[in-house]
């Protein structure tokens, strides 16, 4: 997930520098390296352009750590992760150009296979490109380890299609998934494999000759790939393999990318080459879908952003080890590109610190006061609880993440709020404060978040990033009952589970027989065994998540999700006999009262485990997860 810690508004009476390649590698100089030293990050590399020319481009710090190899910024290949994204659009829209794809017809006219009737709407190219076509997230052969199991384009796609958890067209949940779908869309429409045609009618004509969608480098390339580190201090990792590669597989210099941002802010044109026209590039960039008008929007593939009183558009990409940003800000002509080859300690705010301290050195701004609202404090406690995040899974094993994803807002006593999840460089939840009816501003920032309520009337919460939002959590859905259900379960099942065979010495030691009838007593065993069952399906799928701890880790899940979901059933069909064990327990005459509430007491554990199996599927024995 993405929670990006912003720095404050510069305030300043000095007049700014010029933004200058002598000033500009001054200052970076000054302060990448501390940066990189600081979080722990192996290298990186910034490209900066203006007016249609290179400003700067330079590489700090090691690709290869171990061999001292530095970052060159012409030769050195990053994964720049879901910029990606930004080729498979501009190739759609290079289509769309031609007159062979239409953004606003149903996608299964350019597919080879049906994506299933669902809310009475199809899904279109405009749908995919504002991350509203609905889907679910999935996490399964995203990534891979091993480039011989990769699935062709169409294999993965026709086998990996994610459940649609809503409308098209209403809610944004970034969706990897559907981008693959475009790009399947682009191969086939243009007859030529998906980044054949990339190489051909952008990276060619851009003269990005060290950029490749292929996996795995080719020969050439392949000496030219830098390192990824999980921490610097770390031993690099082995190279990340994207099965949906058309929404994350690139590999490029920042060199490549300064030509890739030249072109998009020259309206298509870079040198003598047009790669769109100039009306479809400033097509791409239109703000396209907001889920709250006075927040920033999806364009056709890029995402608005808004900082230091410029409208930008731009994206940012992850995978494991790579992290990285491409803004542009067309009023300057002004494009800022940078890529970290580790995730360090600082995460996604290295880069976000990095571009603001950027925006704030060369084009200051101090923020407008906002209006007088009147019942501040009334509108945050409105507000105030759980939200979900709309891109989640739903229908698979990992929709037990979403409650643990919850951000929870609270209303502060001035009338502001702020949430858990967003936190600022010190690591403390930044303080919003009430600009207009249900927007809010950080305080000495920028950052804005809104609220408004849905056509069902539940209130949506929105950050700066517009390809998700959050929707406020129900009451069985609040990650507070989730714990509560789970550590109660737990807490009797775990005690009965360790103290069945100690009783059971001590009986031994003493000489002592259990007082019960046979029949009781094979009651209470069978009660015993539902009870170690459950211990073992909980700590089963516990020690399973735990070495799920990158993406290519949860391939390997699949025969794990039948073996819990079989015993899932089980334990089910065990706390009948649990209940039944209650019931019988509890109408007995002469039976220690303890012994009664004992009994009572695992009905409801497992109950309410069995309701937790059942809420976040971890007994439904899907695969596409």
């Amino acid at each position: 997930m993405l929670w990006v810690a912003t720095c404050g508004s510069a305030q300043t009476n000095a007049p700014a520098p010029e933004l200058a390649a002598a000033d500009l590698e001054a200052y970076l100089d000054g302060l990448v390296p501390d940066q990189l030293a600081r979080d722990n990050i192996a290298g990186a590399a910034i490209s900066v352009v203006k007016d249609g020319k290179v400003l700067f481009a330079k590489g700090y710090g090691f690709a290869d750590v171990e061999k001292r190899a530095p970052v060159d910024p012409d030769a050195t290949l990053f994964r720049p992760g879901s910029i990606s994204k930004l080729f498979t659009w501009t190739s759609v829209m290079q289509l769309v150009e031609q007159g062979k794809l239409d953004l606003d017809k149903d996608v299964n006219e350019y597919l080879d296979f049906k994506i299933p009737p669902a809310f009475g709407q199809p899904i279109t190219l405009k749908n995919i490109m504002t991350h509203t076509a609905g889907f679910e997230e999935t996490v399964r052969d995203l990534f891979i380890a091993d480039a011989q199991h990769m699935y062709p384009l169409d294999l993965y796609l026709k086998n990996h299609m994610p459940e649609r958890i809503f409308p098209p067209g209403v809610v944004p949940a970034y969706s990897n998934y559907a981008t693959a779908m475009a790009g399947y869309i682009v191969q086939r429409v243009s007859g030529e494999p998906f980044e054949r045609y990339v190489a051909e009618h952008i990276f060619k004509p851009l003269d990005m000759q060290r950029t490749t969608f292929v996996q795995p480098l080719p020969e050439n390339l392949k000496p030219l790939m830098s390192s990824g580190y999980v921490r610097a201090s770390q031993k690099a990792k082995p190279f990340e393999f994207v099965e949906a590669y058309p929404a994350g597989s690139v590999a490029t210099t920042a060199r490549d990318m300064a030509n890739f941002m030249i072109a998009h802010l020259q309206d298509g044109r870079f040198g003598d080459v047009q790669i769109l026209r100039p009306e479809t590039a400033r097509l791409m960039h239109a703000r396209l879908f907001g889920a709250d008008d006075r927040l920033n929007a999806m364009a056709h593939g890029f995402y608005e952003e808004t900082r230091n009183g410029h409208r930008i558009v731009g994206h940012g990409g992850d995978t494991v080890l790579f992290h990285s940003d491409l803004h542009l800000v067309p009023d300057l002509g002004v494009g800022f590109f940078v890529s970290y080859n580790s995730a360090g300690k600082g995460g996604v705010s290295a880069r976000a610190m990095l571009f603001h301290g950027f925006l704030d050195r060369y084009f200051p701004y101090t923020p407008p006061v906002g209006q007088t609202v009147a019942g501040t404090k009334a509108h945050a406690a409105e507000v105030a609880g759980l939200y979900k995040v709309s891109r989640r899974f739903e229908s698979s094993f990992m929709s037990v993440t979403t409650p643990l994803g919850e951000v929870k807002v609270d209303a502060g006593s001035d009338g502001g709020i702020s949430a858990d999840m967003l936190k600022g460089p010190d690591g403390e939840p930044i303080k919003f404060e009430e600009i207009a009816p249900y927007l809010y501003r950080e305080r000495h920032g920028q950052s804005k978040v809104g609220f408004k309520k849905d056509a069902a009337g539940t209130w949506q919460f929105q950050i700066d990033y517009p390809f998700f939002v959050f929707q406020k959590a129900g009451f069985f859905e609040s990650k507070y009952l989730v714990y509560a259900v789970l550590i109660l379960g737990m807490g009797v099942i775990f005690p009965t589970v360790l103290l069945w065979p100690v009783a059971a010495i001590v009986r031994k030691h003493y000489g002592k027989k259990l007082d019960m009838p046979a029949a009781d007593r094979r009651l209470r065993l069978w009660v015993r065994v539902v009870c170690l069952l459950f211990l073992g399906l909980f700590l089963g799928w516990a020690g399973k998540a735990s070495t799920a701890d990158e993406p290519s880790a949860f391939n390997s899940l699949a025969p794990w999700v039948v073996f819990f979901g079989i015993l899932g059933i089980v334990c089910t069909l065990g706390t009948v006999l649990v209940c039944f064990n209650a019931f019988r327990s509890w109408n007995a005459s002469g039976r220690w009262i303890w012994t009664k509430l004992h009994d009572l007491a695992l009905a409801v554990a497992c109950v309410g485990l069995v309701w937790f199996l059942f809420t976040w599927n971890l007994m439904n024995f899907r695969l596409r997860f």
